[in-house]
């Protein structure tokens, strides 16, 4: 991270089923706005909710990367 870029911030939704990792990553946007929102998950709805959830939303999702146990989304308000 630069020192011009906004503070991350990590939620670990680990363990929890949908709706909860969209829901956590919605109260996190809305209370750091332009902040860069790390959301771990291992729901596999959240495959298909947290892209859609951007997209409605107008949130930039910048990443979503699978890793052994879980997905990696990477979310700028």
């Amino acid at each position: 991270m630069t020192p011009t870029e906004p503070p991350s911030l990590l939620i670990d939704a680990r363990g929890h089923r949908c709706p909860v990792p969209t829901l956590r990553l919605r109260k996190a946007l809305a209370e750091q706005p332009g902040a860069v929102i790390t959301l771990l998950a291992d729901d596999p709805m959240a495959q298909i909710d947290v892209p859609h959830f951007c997209q409605q939303n107008g949130f930039l999702l910048i990443a979503s990367e699978a890793e052994d146990t879980h997905r990696r989304f990477i979310v700028r308000r």
